[in-house]
């Protein structure tokens, strides 16, 4: 594959914070690797929250011009000095992908080696996409932020994003009692479905309804609506257990007045999760995708758009319309 690399590749190049109409389709010279990364043709990517705030200007430390994209799927293109085959069926996130360096809204995107996976899979690029950032945040979550092996009970709180989904797979089938919460009673069905024993309509204050379930708490909160919800997650935590905040689906990323002796309850842990490959090993990232192979896992997969359709996936997710994972193929 690499003797039949192009000088150019399409990309989306952003020069500016805005709207979707920010990103410019152009072509940009194919990256060549360097010592301890790889090169990787792309063949798909999920969109994520994290990306979303970038192209707003949400992001300290991100300039313009970038090629965004924190995650991908697709081969290895090149030779290289890390020990992946080319050819090599590969996803790659995080590590500063679309943040310090141009990530995968292109055809081709290098990246260094510690964020690369080789993995062994039939799944399709449109399923495959949807997976590497998903588990890895997911696993993260509840092992390094939440160390669920301790703990009997999960509260899920935003439990209709594809975060949740998995979280609620992934701890159920580590023994945990799980409930979620959607502020609709249309998505009840759905959540118990992906594994939540228990669903709780969520209208912003949930405290008072997870103590008549739980009166001592719920051992472990996965807070995935972010700042708007955080005092009363906390509220519904049992003493000795913690809160872990990954997601900011409510779009508020600090606390206004935040006085933690009256918001942290005597005994309740609080942290958060923004953890990077380093989090999850090969091993466990292929296992999940055997599971999502054998239908164990159900991933909330959303639309399926082609790289001409990149703006349209950030305008759904400007919409909250995307209603699960949304993948771009790039052929």
């Amino acid at each position: 594959m690499s003797t039949d690399l192009p000088d150019t590749m399409p990309a989306y190049v952003i020069h500016a914070a805005g709207g979707p109409e920010q990103f410019i389709a152009t072509e940009l010279p194919v990256p060549k690797p360097e010592p301890g990364k790889v090169l990787i043709r792309v063949r798909a990517f999920g969109l994520n929250r994290s990306e979303w705030f970038t192209r707003r200007g949400e992001s300290p430390g991100v300039t313009f011009p970038r090629v965004l994209g924190i995650e991908c799927v697709g081969e290895v293109a090149a030779e290289n000095d890390a020990g992946v085959a080319v050819g090599q069926t590969v996803c790659a996130m995080m590590g500063g992908m679309g943040r310090d360096f141009d990530g995968s809204y292109a055809h081709y995107t290098c990246v260094p080696r510690d964020s690369v996976f080789a993995i062994e899979t039939k799944l399709s690029w449109s399923v495959f996409g949807a997976l590497p950032e998903m588990l890895q945040t997911t696993h993260g979550s509840l092992h390094t932020g939440l160390e669920i092996t301790r703990a009997k009970t999960l509260l899920v709180r935003g439990g209709t994003s594809s975060i949740a989904y998995a979280a609620i797979a992934l701890a159920r089938a580590a023994g945990l009692h799980v409930t979620a919460t959607t502020r609709t009673h249309a998505n009840a069905d759905a959540l118990a479905d992906a594994g939540a024993h228990d669903v709780l309509i969520d209208n912003g204050t949930i405290a008072p309804a997870a103590r008549e379930r739980r009166p001592d708490g719920y051992d472990r909160v996965l807070e995935l609506i972010g700042a708007t919800t955080l005092a009363d997650s906390l509220a519904a935590t049992a003493r000795g257990g913690i809160v872990c905040m990954t997601g900011i689906l409510g779009g508020t990323w600090t606390l206004d007045g935040f006085r933690p002796m009256d918001v942290i309850p005597t005994g309740v842990k609080l942290t958060a999760y923004s953890g990077n490959a380093a989090d999850i090993t090969r091993a466990e990232l292929q296992h999940y995708v055997e599971l999502v192979e054998r239908g164990e896992l159900r991933v909330k997969t959303g639309p399926v758009l082609s790289f001409a359709q990149l703006g349209e996936g950030h305008e759904l997710m400007d919409a909250n319309a995307a209603n699960g994972k949304i993948v771009v193929l790039t052929d």
